[in-house]
Order: C-alpha cells, then sequence, then structure tokens
C-alpha cells in the first residue's frame, strides 16, 4: 500500500512540463470551505500555488488561505498560553510541596509548549520545505484531471469513499486511498473506465516488515518490526501514477447532511523485482506519458484497452532508503 508519497504539484511547472492549468473554482470551493471547517488537511504544496497571485482568483484564494493562518495561529496561541499557565502552577506547587501531579503537570505542559511552538514556527514560515509536498492518506493534494479538453491540476482527498455508498465506508475500508488493480473491475467498476486521475510522484513510501527486507525468517521469539521505505526512480525522474477519482454526496436533503468529497486512490499492481526485493507486495502504477490522454479521457474505451494501458508502463528502477523504525 502507497501510504505517503512526494509528489509534484506545482502548476507553474506542470504547465511547462504538461500544460496543466488551475482548477481556480474548485480550489476556491476547497479553501473557503475550510473556513469553517479547520479540520480539512490540505498540503502546504497545493498552496504554494497561491503564495504570489497574479490574477483575481489567486488573490481571493490567497485571502482565504491566509485566514485560516490566522485563526490556526490563534487557536495555537490561545492553547499555548493555557500551558505556560499551567507549568507556572506546576512550578509553584512543586516549590510548595513537590507532588506527582505537579511533576505531571510541568512534564505534559513542556512538551505541549515545546510541540505548540514547533507549529506555530510552521505555520509562520515562507520559506518552502521538501516535506510541503509529501501526503498522507486524507490530505487534499492536487492531481490531474481532463475537463473541458484541457488537463486540469484539481484539488481531491487521498482517499476515495466511492460515489454511492455510505459515509462509513471511510472506517470500514481505511485503505481506500490505493484501488488494487485485480479489483478495479469489482469494487471499482463504478469509477474504472468513468473517473480517472492522475499524480504526478517523485518517491513514495512503503511500510515493509525487516525480516521480509533482509530476506529471512523471524528468529524464536522476534517480533516482527515495521521500516518504513523511501522508493526513489533512478535515475530521478517524475511518475505518473494512475489514479482513480470519485465525486461522493450523501444525497439527502440540505438540513444535516453530510459535506460532499471529492477523493481519489491511486491504483497498485504487482510490484516490480526491485520493490519486490525491498520486501513490499505492491507497487503504484506509473503510466507511459504517451498514455496520459487516452488514461485521463476513459469513457467510451473498452476495459481491455485501459487495462492495456496499464500493462504497458514505465517502470524506472527504484533506488530505496529506510527512514526510520516505527
Amino acid at each position: 500500500m502507497c501510504y505517503s508519497a512526494q509528489i509534484l504539484q506545482s502548476v507553474r511547472k506542470l504547465y511547462r512540463e504538461l500544460g496543466i492549468r488551475l482548477d481556480y473554482a474548485e480550489a476556491q470551493r476547497l479553501f473557503e470551505r475550510r473556513l469553517d471547517e479547520p479540520g480539512i488537511s490540505i498540503s502546504r504544496g497545493f498552496e504554494a500555488n497561491f503564495d504570489e497571485p497574479s490574477n483575481a482568483e489567486e488573490r481571493c484564494i490567497k485571502a482565504a488561505i491566509d485566514a485560516h493562518r490566522e485563526r490556526a495561529a490563534t487557536r495555537l496561541e490561545q492553547e499555548l498560553f493555557a500551558q505556560k499557565t499551567r507549568l507556572a502552577g506546576a512550578a509553584r506547587a512543586l516549590e510548595a510541596k513537590p507532588t506527582k501531579k505537579a511533576r505531571e503537570d510541568q512534564r505534559i505542559a513542556t512538551n505541549k509548549i515545546d510541540s505548540l511552538t514547533s507549529k506555530l514556527a510552521d505555520l509562520r514560515r515562507s520559506d518552502p520545505k521538501p516535506r510541503d509536498n509529501r501526503i498522507f492518506p486524507f490530505m487534499y493534494a492536487g492531481v490531474i484531471v481532463a475537463a473541458g479538453g484541457e488537463r486540469l491540476l484539481t484539488p481531491m482527498r487521498y482517499f476515495c469513499r466511492p460515489a454511492g455508498k455510505p459515509a462509513h465506508y471511510d472506517k470500514k475500508y481505511p485503505g481506500l486511498y490505493n484501488a488494487r488493480r485485480d479489483n478495479l473491475e469489482r469494487f471499482w467498476a463504478d469509477q474504472f473506465g468513468r473517473d480517472h486521475a492522475v499524480l504526478v510522484v517523485d518517491s513514495f513510501y512503503e511500510n515493509v516488515q525487516r525480516h521480509a527486507m533482509e530476506h529471512r525468517a523471524l528468529s524464536v521469539g522476534e517480533a516482527p518490526e515495521n521500516v518504513v521505505l523511501q522508493f526513489t526512480p533512478e535515475p530521478p525522474q517524475t511518475m505518473l501514477v494512475a489514479c482513480l477519482w470519485s465525486h461522493w454526496t450523501d444525497g439527502r436533503e440540505p438540513d444535516g447532511r453530510e459535506p460532499d468529497v471529492r477523493g481519489f486512490a491511486a491504483i497498485t499492481d504487482e510490484p516490480p523485482p526491485d520493490v519486490a526485493a525491498a520486501g513490499h507486495d505492491r507497487c503504484i502504477v506509473n503510466l507511459k506519458p504517451e498514455h496520459l490522454d487516452l488514461w485521463l479521457q476513459p469513457r467510451g474505451r473498452a476495459s481491455a484497452e485501459l487495462q492495456a494501458l496499464l500493462s504497458d508502463r514505465a517502470i524506472p528502477v527504484f533506488q530505496h532508503a529506510a527512514l526510520q523504525a516505527a
């Protein structure tokens, strides 16, 4: 399962390389919606498209981003003040009579102050970081779709709740950020051949078991250990990862309805030899550039033709490096 990826979502670069234009209407809708639903997570790399607005649409979106950050900073500052007050109270209590509760309050407040200070600094920074373009499930990021005869970069959630299914599918099927190729014509039948997208990926991350990575059986009494591997093409190159997407609505009356969700899932298949040798049993599907428009415009094409695009893929050699043990 590709649980995380380092992606390219700079519309200026994508326009130069692939003729991609920005879906201003959907971007504005999402950023303004986040003002009412601050829990929505949007990739900072996608937000960076509006750091230096050059037209009315971009200025409107930038205003929504700035308003969200100001509100987020206020919430963090209020919590930081509360934790500093808690820390001061714990210090006074320890001077009067050391207790387990006071020591615990001191420890918790100190840790939270460090965390909140770091979050505030990160929120207010202006310099880009590589992690700005690393996405995780349920985060909104820019994917490419075809609309009105154009290739558009549009924001979607990295988790695809299929249209027509109940909202609890998010919990019932926690792996819906990926779509297995061998299930495209069953579980994903309403999306496959209809709603296709492409994610531009620089590298991707997988969880593997250390003993599988080292090609050995577990020792007696040894507990499985998880390792996070980052897979990067060699030589470095961007990958056009085949995706499905869906626009989910609950179909009920406006009062009390669930918010609509546009989400995508990356298609995975059997791994190439170098990914399998690293201990992982799935891999995202990397389309050949000449198949981009064929994949993005699937309607009217036979399943066999679409499956052939997934088979005739661009498969680079992957290097991998362990990031951390979980």
